[in-house]
This record gives structure tokens, C-alpha cells and sequence, in this order.
């Protein structure tokens, strides 16, 4: 089990209270038990991110809604185990999902996951989004999601794409994004 298993299923664990349902979800190896978990009704939050969480990482398609929902989620910790699922799930439709996230400006506050999900699937959608949520971010000198800009600008340099050249020379005119926007421009081979 990797780190990022561990963690969510400890947490999950947590959240359960270490009920028998959960015991029963974390060690079943039955995909259609897992599936079950995601359409049936008045199943706890826990109880369908586990099943998600586990159905995504074997590559079963079925956890694709339920992983986007939850990529969007509020929590932190439930988007970031929603992207390490994704990323390994391999659906085509992954990307797009991801894109319309980072880009939507009404859940720019959880945007991080999505926008870092991009830059790991490197897809053709990736850089396009990744251009147009760090030309929102930069669009108002007082924003509040710098971290999400400086994500972007990570995830830009780490695709090394040249159609991000522009917005990464106007991001190093901003303090917080200035180095990070110089080390992604050098990696592109711009400096």
C-alpha cells in the first residue's frame, strides 16, 4: 500500500468510527460490492469515497463521477485522494473534467487539486487551463488564491509548453510568483 493509500484509508477509518461496514469495504477485492457502494442510497461520505478511492486506483471506471465529485470537494484531503485516484484511473475523460475545475472561477478555492491533477496527466487539455486559471489569478493584484497561481505556474513549467511564455512573463512581475515563474520560463527555455 503506498502513502497516499494509507492516508485516506486511515482517515476514512477515522471517520468511520471503525465500523464493520468499513472493515468490510477496505478489504474487499469485489468491484461490483465497490460499485454497489456509489449507487446505493443513504451511504455514508466515507463509505463512497473508500469505494471510489479503491475502484479508481484498480482502473475500474465506474469511480469516475464519484472521483470528479469529489475532486471538487471542499476538503482538501478528499480532493487530493480524488486526484491520486484519477491519475491512475487513465479515463480520457479525466482531463477535461480537471479543466473545467480549474477553470471555474464560482470553485476557484479548490482549484489546487484539479490544476495539480493537470499537470500530472499531461494532457492536451493541460496547458490550455493552466494558462487561462493563472491569467484569472493575475487578472487582480490583490487575489486571494496565489497558491493556486503559483500552482499553475509550477504545473506550466513542469509541461514545458511554449503557448505559456506570456502569462508566465507577466507572473514574474508578482512577488510571490516571481521565482517559480523565472525556474518554469527557464525550463521552457525562454531565459
Amino acid at each position: 500500500m503506498d502513502e497516499e493509500s494509507r492516508s485516506v484509508t486511515e482517515r476514512l477509518r477515522k471517520e468511520s468510527a471503525g465500523s464493520a461496514h468499513f472493515e468490510r469495504l477496505s478489504g474487499t477485492d469485489d468491484h461490483d460490492e465497490l460499485a454497489g457502494v456509489l449507487v446505493a442510497p443513504q451511504q455514508p461520505l466515507w463509505a463512497r469515497e473508500l469505494a471510489a478511492f479503491r475502484l479508481g486506483r484498480a482502473g475500474d471506471r465506474r469511480s469516475f463521477e464519484a472521483l470528479v465529485l469529489l475532486l471538487n470537494h471542499r476538503d482538501p484531503e478528499r480532493c487530493a485522494g480524488a486526484a491520486h485516484a484519477l491519475a491512475r484511473l487513465r479515463d480520457p475523460r479525466t482531463a477535461r473534467a480537471a479543466a473545467a475545475l480549474a477553470t471555474n472561477e464560482l470553485r476557484v478555492a479548490y482549484a489546487l487539486h484539479p490544476v495539480r491533477l493537470l499537470t500530472a496527466l499531461r494532457a492536451p487539455e493541460s496547458a490550455p487551463a493552466l494558462i487561462t486559471a493563472l491569467e484569472r489569478r493575475l487578472a487582480s493584484p490583490h487575489d486571494p488564491y496565489w497558491r493556486i497561481a503559483l500552482a499553475c505556474v509550477e504545473g506550466l513549467g513542469a509541461l514545458a509548453d511554449k503557448r505559456a511564455v506570456p502569462v508566465l512573463v507577466a507572473a514574474r512581475t508578482q512577488p510571490r510568483l516571481a521565482a517559480a515563474a523565472t525556474a518554469a520560463l527557464a525550463r521552457i527555455g525562454e531565459l
